[in-house]
């Protein structure tokens, strides 16, 4: 039994190393595929439609070139061959008189049809063998063949759309044979390889207009889903194309129900809490107002109550990110420029730099509060310098803020995006806040479909970019 054991452990553990070879080698081969494979789903479908139809072709055409096409080159040479030979043996084994060979004319003409003409002199000198003829070697040899040790001269290039064969049957006279190309090659190739093209490019014609009616529905299905995430509406979206395609929007339409209800539902509810909570804290103010107590108490209780108004306003705005308002073709230059008049500098030097004629669609008043709270806080943490820059680049609109400040440590840059955090050490983001500056820019640029990324900044700081899809 240990040896029995012994053995199965030791086949297993030989045929161990040769299944993680397959897996490397199936990685590198899908690797390869996703390396050079286009990214787009209509050039892949187009692949694989044309690729196997180009295969196909291929191989028929490979195997009526072997099969038929040398097969026919063959015979007919062969044929050829064979009837020069006998003509020649008649010469040989007859009388040779002029007579005899009118007659020998007349039967090549009449009865083989291969146009023979006795010529006295001798043969022209040697051609250049040509390169990848068939027809010139395959009647080379049947000539040779059935005419035994007659010298011949051959000229098969078919410039007349005729084959030149001459055979010397006797000192100073040639017996030249003029047959039509098609007595001596299957001249019907180049007919069936059009014809084979011609098919293809009418399959291909086919297949491409049925793939852009398959693909041109996903394609909308995507352009309706990333509209639709940067908060863009999509009215005219219908459900289109084959069953799994038409499924698939159904389930988009559906889900964009939902979320649009789920949204109306929150903000209809923030609303009433907000109206209620306002309320209580009007009336706060108000019996404040009416209380007669020292006056530095009810100013701290003042400040107190306007506090916590404006962490409510904070709060209900971070939760219903500006859901509400439509995207509209704006001028980021002006906008910019607004929200640089909303700066309080505190002696500190903002400057804008913005490219001429810059217009994005976008959610107008939702990004520039986005961008408003980026540029406070680097007001608030700049020693002298704050540049507000914008441009495009690609598909995007980019906006960069960058200060001259202490920055933020590469470890806390991902942090300060989460709701109610702030920074003691370094910069303290939102001083004197609720902690949602950064939380409720990041929600309204990723509303848009965008991002926001910190970094370290050539003013020394810290730059906060801000990147738009237009």
């Amino acid at each position: 039994m240990s040896v029995r054991r012994q053995k199965m452990s030791s086949g297993s553990g030989a045929g161990g190393p040769a299944q993680p070879q397959r897996k490397t080698l199936w990685w590198r081969f899908n690797r390869f595929l996703e390396r050079h494979l286009p990214e787009d789903l209509y050039r892949r479908s187009m692949i694989i439609v044309i690729a196997p139809m180009i295969l196909l072709q291929t191989i028929m055409a490979g195997v009526f070139l072997e099969r038929h096409w040398e097969r026919v080159t063959k015979t007919l040479s062969k044929s050829l061959g064979r009837e020069i030979g006998f003509i020649v043996m008649l010469y040989d084994t007859g009388p040779k008189t002029a007579a005899a060979v009118k007659r020998l004319e007349d039967m090549a003409n009449d009865r083989l049809e291969i146009h023979m003409k006795a010529e006295k002199g001798t043969l022209p000198p040697p051609m250049p063998k040509p390169r990848f003829s068939i027809l010139h070697y395959r009647l080379s040899k049947y000539v040779n063949r059935y005419a035994p040790g007659k010298p011949f001269w051959l000229d098969t290039s078919g410039e007349d759309g005729r084959v030149d064969i001459r055979v010397q049957v006797d000192e100073g006279l040639i017996f030249r044979f003029t047959p039509p190309m098609s007595r001596a090659y299957a001249s019907s190739t180049y007919i069936f390889l059009l014809w084979l093209a011609g098919a293809t490019l009418i399959l291909l014609l086919v297949a491409v207009i049925f793939l852009h009616k398959q693909i041109k529905p996903i394609l909308r299905l995507a352009e309706a889903a990333q509209a639709f995430g940067k908060g863009r509406d999509v009215p005219d979206f219908e459900p289109r194309g084959a069953a799994e395609i038409r499924a698939a929007s159904v389930a988009f339409l559906n889900m964009k129900r939902r979320i649009e209800r789920h949204v109306e539902q929150r903000t209809a509810m923030l609303a009433g809490v907000s109206h209620d909570l306002r309320t209580i804290l009007t009336r706060f103010k108000l019996e404040l107002s009416m209380l007669d107590c020292d006056s530095g108490e009810l100013e701290a209780m003042r400040q107190d109550v306007d506090e916590m108004q404006r962490m409510l306003e904070g709060y209900i705005n971070f939760v219903r990110g500006y859901e509400g308002e439509r995207t509209r073709l704006s001028d980021i230059c002006e906008l910019l420029e607004s929200v640089r008049e909303g700066l309080r500098h505190g002696g500190r030097e903002v400057k804008l730099e913005c490219a001429e004629g810059l217009t994005a669609s976008v959610k107008r008043d939702a990004l520039q509060r986005a961008i408003a709270n980026l540029a406070s806080n680097a007001v608030r943490h700049a020693r002298s310098r704050v540049r507000i820059s914008a441009w495009r680049d690609d598909c995007y609109l980019r906006i960069a803020i960058d200060d001259d400040g202490p920055g933020i440590p590469q470890g806390e840059r991902d942090r300060v995006f989460r709701p109610f955090v702030r920074l003691d050490d370094a910069r303290n983001l939102d001083s004197g806040g609720t902690g949602l500056g950064l939380s409720i820019a990041l929600d309204i640029v990723q509303n848009h479909g965008g991002d926001i990324e910190l970094s370290d900044s050539p003013l020394g700081g810290l730059r906060a970019e801000m990147r738009v899809p237009l």
